[in-house]
């Protein structure tokens, strides 16, 4: 009886929520909030003249970890090429943020790609919005399993694949499997050092 009115008493006593509770933190930048299933937008507080340094520090921040696939400084979005995610044994790359994801990437083939859109603030300020799509590799058998492939060899001498090349085809060999929040902080942090360092 006393706990649920202990309980009770604990959640009528929280206060209303702020609409935009964005204190700003050392050299007027205000702290990342953590990402949500929603989005995650970075503000940076400069001025409009600072677009080509935000656009810039954000392409160099992509490219420190992936090969950049599309850059369009006019509509403020970059997009990136899939990148295989490291495992256990290559710890000096980036990708995964801790030790469980690097177990599953070393006994599964993971990867990442990521997709930067620049908008800009009512208060001269920019939004960037950076979201890290994880996809894991779809294949029908094994790779490399060599053992009895001789003796019981079941396909045909000859196999023709017919690739339709074409932008709207999907690829069916990896599978969606969300978005990686940790790794999207670790790369909105980043972007955020090196703007300010540049101001």
């Amino acid at each position: 009886m006393a706990c649920t009115s202990l309980v009770w008493l604990v959640g009528c006593a929280t206060g209303p929520l702020q609409d935009n509770p964005l204190p700003l933190g050392p050299a007027g930048v205000a702290p990342i909030q953590e990402a949500n299933k929603e989005g995650n937008p970075l503000y940076l507080p400069v001025g409009p003249p600072s677009y080509g340094l935000v656009f810039d520090k954000s392409l160099d921040t992509l490219d420190d970890v992936f090969d950049i696939a599309y850059a369009n400084r006019y509509d403020g979005r970059i997009e990136t090429f899939p990148r295989v995610a490291p495992g256990l044994f290559q710890p000096w790359k980036h990708g995964n943020m801790n030790p469980r994801d690097r177990i599953h990437a070393t006994c599964q083939s993971l990867r990442h790609r990521g997709v930067l859109t620049i908008l800009a603030a009512d208060d001269g300020g920019y939004f960037v919005d950076l979201k890290i799509y994880k996809e894991l590799e779809n294949l029908a058998a094994p790779a490399r399993t060599t053992g009895a492939a001789a003796a019981f060899r079941s396909s045909t001498t000859v196999e023709r694949n017919y690739d339709v090349i074409d932008p709207l085809v999907i690829d069916s060999g990896w599978i969606p499997l969300g978005r990686d929040t940790e790794f999207e902080q670790f790369l909105l942090r980043k972007l955020a050092s090196s703007a300010t360092r540049s101001e």
